[in-house]
């Protein structure tokens, strides 16, 4: 069993910062891509920024100059580093791996954390 456990969201003013992280725990062995994702109620899960296990990075255009996604295999974190937050960006903040190698040598797909919330006032 692999989890993900999301950190950090919370309550800011529009041009403000937060740090997001996730954490993966678990009989882990290697973990692929690992990557945020946003939603908002009515709307579909979008995706944020990814990063591969190499430290190749892909971004919403949206996002794009203002969120940096960073990891440390090491511990296994996914960080989301958000500057110049806009009210648009509120959202339930999910992170998410793609493929999980367990020490079993079994894959897991798609793995997701349970969310954090951001909300980003004007």
């Amino acid at each position: 069993q692999v989890q993900l456990v999301e950190s950090g969201g919370g309550l800011v003013q529009a041009g403000g910062s937060l740090r997001l992280s996730c954490t993966a725990s678990g009989a882990i062995f290697q973990i692929n891509a690992m990557g945020w994702y946003r939603q908002t109620p009515g709307k579909q899960r979008e995706l944020v920024a990814t990063i591969s296990s190499s430290g190749s990075t892909n971004y919403a255009d949206s996002v794009k100059g203002r969120f940096t996604i960073s990891r440390d295999n090491a511990k296994n974190t996914v960080y989301l580093q958000m500057s110049s937050l806009k009210p648009e960006d509120t959202a339930v903040y999910y992170c998410n791996a793609d493929s999980v190698l367990t020490i079993f040598q079994a894959h897991i797909m798609a793995v997701w954390g349970k969310g954090t919330l951001v909300t980003v006032s004007a």
